[in-house]
This record gives structure tokens, C-alpha cells and sequence, in this order.
């Protein structure tokens, strides 16, 4: 794998970009969708056989009958995954609300494992008979004596890290609509300098029963919620943009006044400083990350080394160093699902296992991968959680949730007066990452020079690049001050995304060529 999909700040990006936005490297959107006019959904009550038997049918029986058909063939292992997904996005530009579109999708994807081999079937239709027949597809990747399911369902004790029901079903458009509306507008009253603002909103409720012939069966009901705001500013003939983006998986509760018009004047001040940078001297410096946003760093560039897929496969240059030290003693890594209401959490993965932390890096030494099924089998191992997918349409694999640097022993003043000359990075927008070596390029949107130990001019138009595994060596300093960035982070892998959150403290690397004047 020559080239990894950059990981991109908005859930919606295409569509944002067609607003005038900064373009990003874009995920793929693969999820088949009805369009029709924005409306209010309601659905049937919930009854305590669960989200997609009061809505659907879908009981113990039928999904047992599937599950036979499934392991007819004698597959090791079966799985159904059920998805209900109903999502809004509204569109703000030019003054006023000028697009809105909903997607429905619904469907099963039924997987059977037989050894390493996987059979793979979904359907749209979730009638016995369609569920049945692509389990029979599914089941073909084996050919022995049927296996038995488990005669009983027993059901997963997980954490309730957001909303147990759909939050978003009964919201007036109104309502969402007022939030597109108020933000395009509070920039466009922040500076005469803005000529442009666009805002993009989106909001999606989604239920998912997982089953399996182990006698799994798990439901959770997982909302989420994104704004995106950008701008565009003139100053004696230059043009400049930028934006600043939210995402939780929250209610209509999130967008408080004072939420909302923050969001406006970060998008905002994030493009005036634009016209003040400049782009800096090339060459090998000392870098320091800020807080937050830098994370996506770690997560790009170390962080899908980390799965274990890539080391089972032995592409990432991690699958040989287990228990060894790759980073300084005050280095700890964790990926979590347990950050209450952040995009990347998650209940349960797509496996139906429950949702936990996995700490990856301990004190500098690497001592665990990002695992599924499949591959904590192969270790031998617990399944980390970590089993995700994009929708009922796709294959579970390793991918991560929230990724972090915990905090280290240094304060992040101390950490910027050890900088003579360097770069202070705050936002980066796109790049590229070899997952085998680890080589990567970003481009930093915002950041600041550090001469004698003092943040002066910002600068912009700046690429870093160096090396994964030895960035991570030449870490020499993790501030104290850890900081989850809220923002719409999409991560794409093998055609597949998935929302995902990600976090850093203030943390200094001895030496990343940056990309700069005559580079």
C-alpha cells in the first residue's frame, strides 16, 4: 500500500467544497441513499424487543434462521450486522439556505469466516427470504458439514457513552435550518474584510443490531451531529480562506448561541491571520505541535501502523517491534471509544464487541495493536473493539476511534522556550502516508515561527515532511495539557470511512524537514 487516503476534516466534504470551501482529499461516500425533500421522520414506538424488531421484525427467530443459512457450509464463525441510518444536510451560502437533502439507508451485511477466508453477502431488503439467500451467498466460501449456531441470544453489557434513542428523527427542519443560517451570517458581520461565508450542517440517527453464532446480540442507537463554517476574506486584492468545524454525537442541544457564534469567529479569525503569514525558510527544524488538532499527525502517520491488520499482513514497519521501545519513556499512545459523545466513540464496534480503551504505547514501548476479529485471533489475543465498518454494505477491519497522546511531564511554555528556531504547527488541512515505511507529507494551513523561544510571525503554505516511527524517536518533550479535537474527522482506509476523533498534547519533535521558500 504505496499511498494512504488522507484522513479529512469534514464529514461532508464534497458537498462543502462545492460551497467554496478549502479542498481537502476527499473521502469517497459510498452509501447508497434515497434523496427527497427534507421532512420529519417519525417511527413506530419502540417496544422491548429492541430498535429492529418494533420496526422492522427482525427477531431471535429470523435471525437464527439466518444464521443457520449462514453456517450451512460449515463456516468457522457467522455475523449480521443490521443498519438504519437517517441523516439531514443543509447548506448555507450566498445569504441563505440554498440546498437540503436527507439519505435513508437500510439494510444487512451478513459475514462467515472460515479460517482467514471471508464470505461476505448484503441486502437492502430485510425480509426473511432476502436475508436468507445472502446468507447462502455469504456461506459459500466454505464447504464442510453445516456448523450449529448457539441455541440462545445473550445480550452485551456496553457503555452509554451518548444518547440510547434517535435524537435527531423529530428536530424540525426549522430548527436545523436556524443553525446553518445563524452561523453564515454571524461571520459575515465579524469583519468587513468577509466577502463569502458558506456553512454546511449535517445531522444523522443510527441504530445497528449486531448478531452472531456465538449468541451475541447488541443494538446501539448512535447519533451524530456536524457543523462546518468557512469564509472568505479580501484585503488589498488578495483573497484568503478558511473554515473551523464541530462534531459530536449530540442533539439539537449542542447548538447554543454562544456555541454557534463561536464556531463563526474562529472560521473567521482563522482567515484574517492568513493575510499576516507568511511562508517560512525550508530545511530540517525542531517542530512543536500544538494541542488538539496537531493529533492528526499521530493518527496518520503512527496510528494506522498500529492496526493490526497492516502488521499481520507485515506491510507496517511496526510488525516486528512488539514490546520494544519506540519512543521516549514519557510517550504513552491510547485509542479509545470511551470519550463520552466524541465522534469517534462507539458503544460497541461493528463486531458487537464492547466499546473500551486500548493503549497501544506505554512509556515508549509498543504493546498492542488495533485488533478485529480476525486478526486477535491470529495473535492470539482479546479483541481491542476496534472492528469497524462503513455501513452494512462493507467488511469490518481494524480501524481506529480516538487517538491520543496522553500527557507528558513538561508545561507547554517550557516546551516553546526549548525552541531557538522552529515551526509551531496549529491546523493542518491535507496530505499522504506510506503505511509500510511510515513516510509522511502534510500541509499545515496555520502555524507560527518560534525564534528564541517565542511564538512571532504566523506562517502558511507549509508542508512537514519526515518519517512516522522516527518522528515518533524524536519526540523530546509531551506537554501537560492533552486536548481532544472536536472537529469532523473522517478517516478513510481501503475505501471505507468512518468518523473518528483524535488528540495531543503539546508536543515538540527535534527535527521534521519542513517544506517552505525554495524547497
Amino acid at each position: 500500500m504505496n499511498r494512504r487516503e488522507f484522513i479529512v476534516n469534514s464529514a461532508a466534504m464534497g458537498a462543502v467544497s462545492a460551497m467554496g470551501a478549502p479542498l481537502f482529499t476527499s473521502c469517497v461516500h459510498h452509501e447508497k441513499s434515497v434523496t427527497r425533500p427534507l421532512q420529519k421522520y417519525i417511527l413506530p414506538k419502540q417496544s422491548t424487543g429492541g430498535y429492529f424488531e418494533s420496526n422492522f421484525g427482525i427477531d431471535e427467530d429470523v435471525v437464527r434462521r439466518v444464521l443457520r443459512a449462514a453456517t450451512s457450509l460449515g463456516g468457522d464463525f457467522a455475523d449480521i450486522y443490521f443498519q438504519h441510518k437517517i441523516s439531514d444536510f443543509i447548506g448555507f451560502e450566498d445569504g441563505q439556505v440554498n440546498r437540503a437533502y436527507a439519505q435513508v439507508d437500510l439494510g444487512a451485511g451478513i459475514r462467515v469466516l472460515k479460517g482467514e477466508q471471508t464470505g461476505f453477502a448484503f441486502t437492502e431488503e430485510l425480509t426473511p427470504n432476502a436475508l436468507i439467500k445472502a446468507a447462502q451467498t455469504a456461506a459459500s466460501i466454505a464447504s464442510s458439514a453445516p456448523v450449529k449456531p448457539a441455541d440462545h441470544f445473550h445480550g452485551v453489557e456496553i457503555p452509554s457513552l451518548y444518547a440510547k434513542k434517535p435524537v435527531w428523527i423529530n428536530v424540525s427542519p426549522k430548527d436545523k435550518i436556524a443553525v446553518a443560517s445563524h452561523v453564515g451570517k454571524k461571520m459575515m458581520t465579524l469583519d468587513p474584510a468577509i466577502i463569502k461565508a458558506s456553512t454546511w450542517f449535517g445531522d444523522s440517527d443510527e441504530a445497528v443490531l449486531i448478531a452472531n453464532t456465538e449468541g451475541v446480540w447488541v443494538e446501539d442507537i448512535r447519533p451524530m451531529t456536524i457543523l462546518y463554517a468557512n469564509c472568505a476574506a479580501q484585503k488589498d486584492g488578495r483573497i484568503e480562506s478558511n473554515g473551523f468545524s464541530r462534531s459530536a454525537r449530540r442533539g439539537v442541544e449542542m447548538y447554543t448561541g454562544d456555541f454557534m457564534d463561536e464556531i463563526a469567529k474562529q472560521a473567521v479569525e482563522r482567515t484574517l491571520l492568513l493575510f499576516e503569514a507568511t511562508v517560512p525558510p525550508a530545511g530540517e527544524m525542531p517542530v512543536v505541535l500544538a494541542p488538539a488538532t496537531s493529533g492528526i499527525l499521530l493518527h496518520e502517520a503512527m496510528g494506522h501502523g498500529f492496526e493490526a491488520d497492516f502488521n499481520r499482513k507485515e506491510i507496517s514497519i511496526f510488525s516486528s517491534m512488539m514490546n520494544k521501545s519506540i519512543a521516549a519513556d514519557f510517550v504513552t499512545i491510547v485509542d479509545t471509544a470511551l470519550t463520552p459523545e466524541a465522534r469517534g466513540a462507539v458503544n460497541v464496534d461493528d463486531e458487537g464487541c464492547p466499546g473500551q480503551s486500548t493503549t497501544l504505547v506505554e512509556n515508549g514501548r509498543l504493546v498492542s495493536y488495533l485488533h478485529d476479529r480476525i486478526s486477535a485471533k491470529y495473535y492470539n489475543v482479546e479483541q481491542t473493539g476496534n472492528g469497524r465498518r462503513e455501513s452494512f454494505r462493507s467488511i469490518p477491519m481494524p480501524r481506529m476511534r480516538v487517538t491520543t497522546m496522553e500527557n507528558g511531564p513538561h508545561h507547554p511554555d517550557e516546551i516553546i522556550q526549548s525552541v531557538k528556531k522552529g515551526l509551531y504547527a496549529v491546523d493542518f488541512a491535507n496530505g499522504e502516508v506510506a503505511i509500510g515505511a511510515g513516510d509522511y507529507s502534510f500541509y499545515v494551513k496555520t502555524g507560527y515561527l518560534i525564534e528564541n523561544g517565542k511564538l512571532t510571525a504566523p506562517v502558511k503554505d507549509v508542508n512537514l515532511i519526515g518519517n512516522g516511527p522516527d518522528s515518533l524517536k524524536k519526540i523530546t518533550m509531551v506537554g501537560n495539557n492533552k486536548s481532544i479535537d472536536w472537529g469532523t474527522w473522517t478517516c478513510g482506509k481501503d475505501g471505507q470511512s468512518v468518523p473518528v476523533g483524535l488528540g495531543l498534547p503539546t508536543v515538540k519533535v527535534s527535527a521534521i524537514t519542513v517544506g517552505g521558500v525554495n524547497s
